[in-house]
């Protein structure tokens, strides 16, 4: 009885049950709400020679990370050094993995790729290539074919010949006669699906694109991560993926913080599809397709104080990407737009109620261009207090809106050397 009293107390004071907060919490079999903040986890140390594993490849991470996370979490550390991986380094729930910064690098082999001779249907768990040459047991691989909805990405576990075995079956149709069905040996560097409360911080992460077939970001990426939560992405450099820099898809309360993410053929950072209160603060995106990427659904986010200079489009916003705020960044050299809100299908698509706010736009778009640019009817887009200065001339504009039924507000943004585009501060 003196549990309900108290419970109907604390609903009507507007305080959740059980969120009084607890002064000596204790661990407790199955509750991972509440820890006590321990003073010591678990570290293994892997280097290539020093540290409890020793290896210059995933192989010997991986270990390191199974181990942690089989102990009840903890932190795995990478010692200086280069490491090649042939394979994705697979995060677990609970474990931070970090590294030294730039002495930590980890670079994606050269891809190899090779045609599939026989079908596979979705209940096998085998494929037989054209050639075996540079495919090794252990390879991480993904699988297109015309007849497949999707990629397939999976492990080659066993050999004979040219027969290689999966570690899963392929639960999608692999057909050599609706056109060429191709395996290529192409992954994510740091790959995490289903986990939650875990760091990846201090590495350098090295996606030899130049060496590399392109995997887009809906699958790959230096980093890579789907349906997880309350992760951490700090002071990592992402380079040369032949696809995206960071990318995490349908996850939700992720920070990433410090992080540089340059020179890819994708997106440098991409909240991806359905994931919720992103925080991107104070990372550096250059020289990518797109520095910033709001993929579909993407709401509650933040992306503040960030460097986002040199890439066709600075930052992209669409699909129901609602209410998010874009806040003292520096968006620069823009080769298309600084800022886009995408065409949608219909207004109800399109990506609402977003504020834009305190941000330096400089020198972004063509001769003619403009340094936001609004493909769709968008409502409650709030423009406050940005910047807009072009050194350049010809012609270029601060908005440009190209779909009549978008409405916007507009207060204390400043031009210089070039025309407002027709926002007017009240």
């Amino acid at each position: 009885m003196r549990n309900v009293v108290l419970r109907s107390l604390l609903v009507m004071m507007g305080t959740g049950w059980g969120e009084v907060p607890d002064p000596a919490p204790r661990a407790t079999s199955g509750d991972g709400r509440v820890e006590p903040a321990w003073d010591e986890r678990l570290t293994v140390r892997v280097g290539i020679g020093d540290g409890e594993i020793r290896g210059s490849s995933e192989v010997a991470i991986q270990g390191a990370i199974d181990l942690v996370a089989r102990r009840g979490g903890g932190t795995v550390e990478i010692l200086p050094g280069t490491y090649r991986l042939r394979n994705s380094v697979f995060l677990a729930s609970g474990v931070r993995l970090t590294g030294h910064g730039a002495g930590t690098v980890l670079v994606k082999e050269s891809s190899v790729s090779a045609a599939l001779t026989e079908d596979s249907d979705w209940y096998d768990q085998e494929i037989t290539l054209s050639g075996a040459e540079g495919f090794r047991v252990g390879d991480g691989i993904c699988l297109r074919a015309p007849s497949a909805r999707y990629v397939i990405k999976r492990t080659l576990v066993a050999r004979s010949g040219n027969r290689f075995r999966l570690d899963r079956a392929l639960r999608d149709n692999l057909w050599t006669g609706e056109g060429k069905a191709v395996a290529e040996t192409l992954y994510p560097l740091i790959s995490g699906e289903g986990i939650e409360s875990f760091v990846v911080e201090k590495l350098t992460l090295d996606g030899n694109r130049e060496r590399n077939g392109m995997l887009d970001g809906n699958y790959a990426g230096c980093v890579w991560l789907q349906d997880c939560r309350d992760g951490v992405l700090r002071e990592l450099d992402a380079r040369n993926y032949h696809g995206d820099g960071l990318s995490w898809q349908v996850c939700h309360d992720m920070t990433v913080e410090r992080c540089v993410s340059r020179g890819h053929s994708g997106l440098g950072l991409h909240p991806g599809s359905g994931s919720q209160r992103s925080r991107i603060v104070g990372c550096r995106l250059e020289g990518n397709d797109m520095g910033i990427f709001f993929c579909w659904g993407v709401r509650g986010g933040v992306a503040e104080g960030n460097v986002i200079r040199g890439n066709r489009v600075g930052i992209s916003m669409g699909h129901r990407d609602t209410d998010n705020l874009v806040k003292g960044n520096e968006i620069s050299g823009s080769l298309e737009t600084g800022l886009l809100f995408r065409g949608e299908k219909d207004a109800g698509a399109a990506a609402h109620r977003n504020v834009i706010e305190g941000n330096q736009f400089l020198d972004n778009g063509p001769e003619g261009g403009a340094a936001v640019t609004v493909a769709a009817p968008v409502q409650g887009i709030v423009l406050r207090g940005n910047q807009f200065r072009e050194s350049r001339g010809g012609g270029r504009q601060a908005v440009k809106i190209t779909d009549e039924g978008s409405q916007l507000e507009a207060a204390g943004n400043e031009f210089h050397g070039m025309e407002s585009g027709g926002i007017v501060n009240p």
